[in-house]
């Protein structure tokens, strides 16, 4: 069975990196203690049994004040065999009670949501912090609805930063 069709998007993504005065690890335990882990158990128990939407949404809002919680961690340090001394840990953060409302409209969404970050640097820093302007990734779907909510998490990391004592970049607030 062959394809039918190809669909092509070009699109471009302005990639940021925030320069934090501090140690990768120091701004790791900061970020981490700001974006919590996804309560894996409470969020199977809710599947298991069917809960009302409304239950996740209560969930998910209680455990991340800031809109965000983390879904996978990759670690850089296996590059030290290669004799790499930088420090780098890549995140998969987000919110799928946030992603829902873009993938109701297009499920392919979960390309970038949840979003990626990056903290890396010399181990004795300066860190670095770098992501996607989220509203970039999801304006490529062309559907308003997905756009919306892109901008959103465009202002939400923009908290994050905020919170995190960071400088804001004007691009996130300039969508």
């Amino acid at each position: 069975m062959g394809s039918t069709s190809v669909r092509t998007v070009h699109y471009s993504v302005n990639r940021l990196t925030v320069e934090v005065a501090a140690t990768p690890r120091e701004f790791r335990s900061r970020y981490e203690q700001a974006v919590p882990p996804l309560p894996v158990e409470q969020v199977k128990a809710l599947m298991e049994r069917q809960a009302p939407w409304q239950e996740m949404l209560e969930l998910i809002t209680a455990t991340a004040p800031l809109g965000f919680l983390i879904y996978h961690q990759v670690h850089g340090d296996v590059m030290r065999l290669a004799g790499d001394k930088a420090f780098c840990v890549a995140y998969l953060m987000g919110n799928h009670t946030i992603a829902e409302r873009m993938f109701r409209y297009e499920p392919a969404v979960l390309m970038y949501a949840p979003l990626r970050t990056a903290i890396w640097g010399d181990a004795d820093g300066p860190a670095q912090f770098t992501f996607d302007k989220p509203s970039d990734q999801f304006r490529s779907f062309a559907n308003p609805g997905i756009t919306a909510v892109g901008v959103e998490l465009d202002r939400k990391v923009a908290a994050l930063l905020a919170h995190l004592g960071l400088d804001v970049p004007d691009i996130l607030l300039a969508s």
